[in-house]
């Protein structure tokens, strides 16, 4: 069924179900890393790492 296809996180890396995240081109993000991503702020620590894991999900589609 479509509905157990697991599919890797390009962000944190799990795997979830399909309907568990977005896709975007050939990569996919899970509800919890998406949701994490739209709260923060560009001045956080953690907004780089969010910016090269997109990065990667657009590399890989143009390699």
């Amino acid at each position: 069924m479509l509905e157990d296809r697991q599919l890797h996180c390009s962000i944190c890396g799990e795997h979830k179900a399909e309907g568990e995240g977005i896709r975007i081109v050939s990569g996919f993000i899970c509800e919890t890393c998406e949701s994490e991503m739209v709260r923060t702020d560009v001045k956080d620590a953690k907004y780089p790492f969010f910016i090269h894991q997109m990065k990667q999900i657009f590399i890989e589609k143009n390699a």
